[in-house]
């Protein structure tokens, strides 16, 4: 187990494999590095995996005097990183709200990038409870009150789900994430710590497309969080890219892919 520390903050990351590839991976909400885990046996011989905690998960911590998290500090973190692990060219992988990190990660170092592994990525096109979460104002106080007394919202939730107007798939994950005071909490600090990793889409589609960068894609069928209609007028404007679409939902994708990889990666790499 490794550590960056710039001043309060710190960010905590583990060392997967051995391989002569460097690859950093960011898990999703609710998750630590060691998600990774099952991908980092996937990937070997040929990849260290160096599985990053996202702050106000695992080990990480975010100090109050940097939040919201700018990407320039976090792109400070990510430098720091690679000079301690004397890391050249590297890819990056992605899950869910990992996105986020791995788009900042593309913006500052996409000269040194080879791969890029996105897994249902948050940060390409935002939620709508995400843009309430994060609005200045009084729209703040009142998601933070939601997280704080969830009883009406939950009741809301299960009218919209009758009604028609929401997903099954989505009412459920919003119980599995909220179904206690701390995990409610960490909705609240993750989704306004964040609130400032937003992204020009063109500016990332530019990059992609003038680089040499290797770009895969995985989603879910079923996922009812991201899904494919969400991300693909940004893949339409990809000029190369593969996409490869799993037959799971959105919780079980991480080791779904590892799965998939297993079987395909020689055929891909």
């Amino acid at each position: 187990m490794s550590f960056i520390q710039l001043k309060s903050s710190k960010l905590h990351y583990r060392v997967m494999g051995n391989g002569p590839k460097a690859l950093v991976a960011f898990h999703g909400y609710g998750q630590e590095g060691h998600y990774y885990d099952a991908m980092a046996r996937t990937l070997q011989p040929d990849y260290t995996v160096y599985a990053v905690d996202l702050f106000f998960h695992g080990q990480s911590s975010l100090s109050k005097a940097d939040q919201p998290l700018s990407k320039r500090k976090l792109q400070e973190f990510i430098q720091q990183l690679l000079e301690k692990e004397e890391i050249g060219r590297f890819s990056v992988m992605a899950f869910s709200m990992g996105g986020k990190f791995a788009l900042a990660t593309l913006e500052k170092f996409h000269d040194q990038i080879d791969e890029l592994y996105l897994i249902a990525p948050d940060g390409i096109r935002t939620h709508l409870l995400y843009s309430l979460a994060t609005y200045p104002g009084w729209l703040q106080g009142v998601f933070k009150g939601i997280v704080l007394r969830p009883t009406r919202f939950f009741k809301t939730l299960n009218w919209l789900e009758r009604k028609k107007w929401v997903s099954s798939g989505l009412v459920k994950f919003a119980n599995w994430q909220m179904d206690s005071p701390q995990k409610r909490m960490r909705v609240y600090r993750s989704w306004t710590g964040f609130s400032n990793l937003t992204f020009d889409i063109r500016k990332i589609v530019r990059i992609l497309n003038n680089s040499h960068i290797e770009v895969t894609v995985f989603l879910g069928k079923y996922d009812q969080i991201i899904s494919q209609d969400r991300l693909q007028e940004f893949l339409n404007q990809l000029e190369k890219h593969e996409l490869v679409v799993l037959q799971t939902g959105h919780t079980n994708l991480l080791y779904t892919v590892a799965t998939w990889l297993r079987k395909n990666r020689k055929a891909t790499s």
